[in-house]
């Protein structure tokens, strides 16, 4: 995940493991919002072993949480009076009686070992059976390309997963699951590493073109780049070849699993994290945030692509990156492609900017295409980042170098919207959480706006009448980030009564078990789910 060293020696170990617990490297999971997010957490992160056995054992037997004393109760003691203190009990929507949104909830990073194996197995049956005590939907789990097709092409291995989903189906949940082709971890914070599979790095080692490249020639080994989409330098295989297979095979292994629906929904991963995004800000690199990042455009095979693209236009020689988009740590203002004004919105800047976000839209519809050949029957999603700083600004920079053309005078997210709406594919968008004012107290100068954005991209997705999905940023434990997400997801006087068709909580932890934050999880599920609650200041 993107994350500041500098801003990790300042945090507590607790604090950590509660970065460390967030899906890595999520678009604007930025080292500082990190940081501001921990510090309003209360209270230590707490190994629960035995305590998930017990506490699992008395939600089966009907028993409320608060009458055992079977989770750490070090935080009950002090932070209801400090929550009464501080954050007085106002008005709040009642949901009752709204339309139903299904809740997921995604598993813990290293529930599947590089192995193959499922890690303790026990303690995950315990935690699945306090979720279904919640009537959580789902869960949500990441199939990794590194450790299923870890050592030889066309070599796979599901065995844990096999075990993972039978477990979740004989407790009649469903599953989301993740295609993921992309790289797991390594950066500060991460608690799990999962590489890119063997053989493929080591291709990367004779031809460092298969990965993303910036300005400096600094290679991205978080993913492939989209560049050899359909070049055969995969052992005889396109990169869009080797996903199909990946792909075609988990459906043949898991057939039974489709069948009796107990797999819900498949997300395909179609960049750094598993989203569409270029990897414009890897931490690796030096990022940090609010920092515009940089155009990930340099490998040979993109570079070849843009210099056809000019030959095209008949202006060949804008066959070439820009030479004045700043670094990684710039500000839109500092750089002259991005300033007011700038080249960004020159003929050569807007050619530029058409190709390199079509390049995105090109890769994500070619990939899709294919998922609905291998998934044929099944909803399939795909996964957006919230970049938001910036936000306020003309160029919207750090949008641009992440490959979404939205600046200020032109919509970036509709033309996206649109190809997914050829493939029937839903929308997943994060940030759904966020508040615009959080932003703006921490780092002013990054000109964030989470809600317009979101409000954008919900927008457009709803235009493009496709589905629209959510998942948190950032760890929420608390109600007003849920009231935000449920004002989001279910728009108060919206006409023609539109709301998300699901929502995935990020993630599975000890924090989320504590008796006080489940106790507020449980009220959360129950007001997506148009339940009546007991909270009386509910109008």
């Amino acid at each position: 995940m993107a994350f500041n060293a500098c801003v990790a020696l300042s945090l507590t170990n607790s604090q950590l493991f509660l970065v460390s617990s967030m899906r890595v490297c999520s678009g604007f999971r930025s080292s500082v919002a990190c940081n501001l997010r921990c510090r309003r957490l209360k209270g230590d992160a707490v190994s629960i072993g035995s305590r998930f056995r017990n506490f699992g054992v008395a939600r089966a037997k009907g028993q409320k949480i608060e009458d055992h004393s079977l989770l750490d109760d070090s935080m009950d003691n002090t932070d209801d009076e400090q929550v009464g203190d501080v954050r007085p009990k106002v008005p709040e929507r009642d949901f009752t009686g709204t339309a139903y949104v299904p809740v997921y909830v995604m598993l813990p990073l290293s529930v599947i070992d590089m192995n193959c194996e499922l890690v303790d197995p026990e303690d995950l049956l315990n935690q699945l059976r306090i979720l279904k005590s919640a009537n959580v939907d789902g869960v949500m789990i990441d199939c990794w390309w590194g450790i299923v097709e870890a050592h030889a092409p066309q070599v796979y291995n599901w065995s844990g997963y096999r075990r993972l989903f039978q477990m979740v189906r004989d407790l009649k949940l469903k599953l989301q699951v993740v295609m993921s082709f992309h790289e797991c971890g390594g950066n500060v914070g991460d608690d799990v590493h999962i590489p890119l599979p063997q053989w493929v790095t080591e291709i990367g080692e004779t031809n460092p073109d298969i990965y993303f490249t910036d300005r400096e020639e600094r290679r991205n080994t978080e993913c492939l780049t989209w560049g050899i989409d359909k070049e055969r330098v995969l052992k005889r295989r396109t990169a869009v070849e080797v996903y199909f297979d990946y792909m075609r095979s988990f459906r043949v292994e898991f057939d039974e699993f489709f069948q009796d629906g107990i797999i819900s929904e498949i997300e395909i991963g179609l960049g750094p994290c598993g989203e569409l995004r270029y990897p414009s800000y890897p931490a690796k690199h030096g990022w940090t945030y609010p920092g515009i990042g940089e155009f990930q455009c340099y490998d040979k095979y993109l570079m070849k692509s843009l210099s056809k693209a000019a030959e095209v236009r008949g202006h060949s020689f804008w066959g070439r990156g820009p030479e004045n988009a700043g670094s990684y740590n710039s500000a839109p203002h500092e750089i002259g492609f991005f300033r007011d004004g700038g080249d960004y919105d020159s003929y050569y800047g807007r050619f530029f900017l058409n190709w390199y976000s079509q390049v995105l839209i090109d890769h994500g519809d070619r990939v899709l295409a294919l998922a609905n050949l291998a998934f044929e029957g099944t909803g399939i999603s795909a996964k957006l980042s919230g970049i938001h700083w910036w936000y306020k600004t003309a160029s919207h920079a750090a949008e641009l170098t992440a490959g979404f053309y939205n600046s200020s005078n032109r919509d970036g997210y509709a033309p996206i919207a649109a190809m997914l709406r050829k493939h029937g594919v839903a929308l997943n968008f994060t940030c759904f959480e966020m508040r615009t004012v959080d932003q703006f107290e921490g780092f002013p100068e990054a000109l964030a706006d989470p809600e317009g954005l979101v409000w954008q991209v919900l927008n457009a997705a709803w235009d493009a009448c496709i589905p629209l999905a959510s998942e948190n940023a950032l760890p929420c434990y608390d109600r007003e980030g849920y009231n935000k997400i449920l004002e989001n997801a279910k728009p108060l006087h919206n006409p023609d009564g539109r709301h998300l068709s699901v929502f995935t909580y990020l993630r599975l932890s000890p924090v989320l078990m504590e008796r006080h934050n489940f106790q507020e999880f449980e009220r959360f599920v129950k007001r997506m789910h148009g339940e009546a609650d007991s909270d009386s200041n509910a109008i």
